[in-house]
C-alpha cells in the first residue's frame, strides 16, 4: 500500500536575467519494509532573499533511533546555516560543505552521550537566482535533469562505486554485489567526511533536481526518472518514483525518501502603459 508523506513549496519569485521562472519543489518519504523512518528531508525557502531555497537529504545508519537521530541533525544543521547565509562574506560551496563538515561533528559528539553509533549520508542543494549548487557525501544522490536528459549525476561514496570506476564491476552487477551497502564516507565515522560539490548556471526553464536515498535509486533508472520529472509536477511525480519503487522492492525494500526542484518557465507579464490616460 502506497502511503507516503508530502511537503511541497512554490516559490514564483526565482528569475534569472531575461527570465522568469517558478520553482516547485515536492519532498516525499516512505518507510518500506522497515521498521523505522531513518531517512530525513526537507525543502525550505531563504527567509529573507526571494528566489533561494534549499533542499536537503539525510539516510541515517546506526541501530534503532541513531540513524534518525544523525539524519535529523543534517536537516537541523542545512536550515540552521542556511537562513544566516551571506552571498558577501560566504561562497555557496562553503556553505554546503560547512553543512556536512558541522553536521558531521554534532553527529559524532552524539556518541557521548548516547550509546548509538550514529551515521548518515548527506546531500545539500542550493538554489539562487540563476544558480544551483549541491554538495553531497555518502550513497545518498543528486541528480540534474534538463527536459528529461540527464546533465549530471553525483557520484557514489561506496566501495561497489568505487569498482565500477575501476571496470572491475558494471552498473548492473553493483546492484547485486553483497557489499553494495558499504560506505567507504559518510557522516559519523571517525575520518573527516568526502564532501564533492557542483554546480550549474545559468538555469533554464524544464531543469529538475533530484536528491534520493538509496532506496529509491536501487529501482529507479536514470533515463526512467528523468521522463517522469520532465512530464509530471513534483508531488506526482514523487508518488510515481515511490510507487514504482516499492512493487520493485517486492517487500524486500528500504526506506525511501526523495526531494524535487523544478524549474517552469512563467511567461513574463505584458507591460501596460499608461501615459496619457486620464479622465
Amino acid at each position: 500500500m502506497l502511503n507516503p508523506s508530502f511537503s511541497s513549496l512554490s516559490d514564483p519569485e526565482t528569475t534569472s536575467a531575461k527570465k522568469r521562472y517558478q520553482a516547485e519543489a515536492c519532498v516525499a518519504k516512505h518507510t518500506g519494509d522497515r521498521t523505522e523512518q531513518q531517512d530525513r528531508a526537507a525543502v525550505f525557502a531563504h527567509p529573507s532573499r526571494k528566489g533561494t531555497l534549499m533542499a536537503v537529504l539525510a539516510d541515517g545508519m546506526g541501530g534503532h533511533s541513531g540513524g534518525a537521530m544523525a539524519a535529523e541533525q543534517v536537516i537541523l544543521k542545512a536550515r540552521q546555516n542556511f537562513e544566516s547565509f551571506a552571498p558577501a562574506s560566504e561562497s555557496a560551496p562553503d556553505l554546503l560543505r560547512s553543512i556536512i563538515d558541522e553536521a558531521h561533528i554534532v553527529i559524532k559528539l552524539t556518541r557521548f552521550t548516547s550509546e548509538q553509533d550514529p551515521h548518515s549520508t548527506a546531500v545539500v542543494f542550493m538554489m539562487q537566482p540563476d544558480r544551483a549548487d549541491w554538495a553531497h557525501c555518502g550513497d545518498s544522490r543528486f541528480y540534474h535533469f534538463r527536459s528529461g536528459a540527464l546533465v549530471s549525476r553525483s557520484s557514489d561514496h561506496s566501495l561497489v562505486e568505487e569498482l565500477v570506476r575501476k571496470g572491475r564491476l558494471d552498473s548492473e552487477g553493483a546492484l547485486r554485489h553483497p557489499n553494495r551497502n558499504v560506505l567507504l564516507s559518510c557522516l559519523g565515522s571517525e575520518r573527516e567526511p568526502r564532501v564533492d560539490v557542483g554546480h550549474v548556471s545559468p538555469l533554464v526553464g524544464g531543469d529538475a533536481f533530484l536528491l534520493c536515498s538509496d532506496g529509491l535509486w536501487a529501482y529507479i533508472g536514470e533515463e526512467e526518472a528523468g521522463s517522469i520529472l520532465a512530464s509530471q509536477s513534483p508531488r506526482d511525480a514523487a508518488s510515481t518514483l515511490i510507487e514504482l519503487a516499492r512493487q520493485r522492492a517486492r517487500g524486500g525494500g528500504d526506506n525511501i525518501s526523495l526531494a524535487i526542484v523544478k524549474l517552469v518557465e512563467v511567461p513574463n507579464r505584458p507591460r501596460t502603459d499608461y501615459a496619457g490616460m486620464g479622465g
